[in-house]
C-alpha cells in the first residue's frame, strides 16, 4: 500500500507547505546572527502567529464542515420522506388491490 495518502489533499499538500515553511524561517532565525534574546523573541512572535494562523483556519474548516453535515442531514431526510410515502402509496395498493 502507499503511504503517501496524509498528503494527497490539498489541504494535506497546503499543511505541509506551510509546517515546512515555518521549519525554514525558524532555522533561518536560529543561525542568524542576533543575540539568543532576540532570537527567543522572533521564534516566539512566529509561533504567536502560527496559533492565530491556526485558529482562523480551524474556525473556517469547522463553518464548512457544518454546513455540509447540514446539508446533507437534509438530502437524508428528503430521501428517507420519500421513501416512507413511497412505502405507504405501495401498501395501499396492496392492500386494495382493485379501487373502484
Amino acid at each position: 500500500m502507499n503511504d503517501d495518502r496524509c498528503c494527497s489533499s490539498s489541504g494535506g499538500t497546503l499543511l505541509a507547505f506551510l509546517a515546512g515553511g515555518l521549519v525554514g524561517a525558524g532555522l533561518a532565525l536560529l543561525y542568524a546572527p542576533v543575540s539568543g534574546r532576540e532570537a527567543r523573541e522572533r521564534i516566539g512572535g512566529l509561533a504567536g502567529d502560527l496559533r492565530r494562523k491556526t485558529e482562523e483556519w480551524t474556525g473556517d474548516v469547522k463553518q464548512k464542515v457544518e454546513g455540509f453535515i447540514d446539508e446533507e442531514r437534509s438530502v437524508i431526510k428528503a430521501a428517507y420522506d420519500a421513501g416512507r410515502e413511497a412505502m405507504a402509496r405501495e401498501k395501499a395498493r396492496f392492500e386494495n388491490p382493485n379501487p373502484e
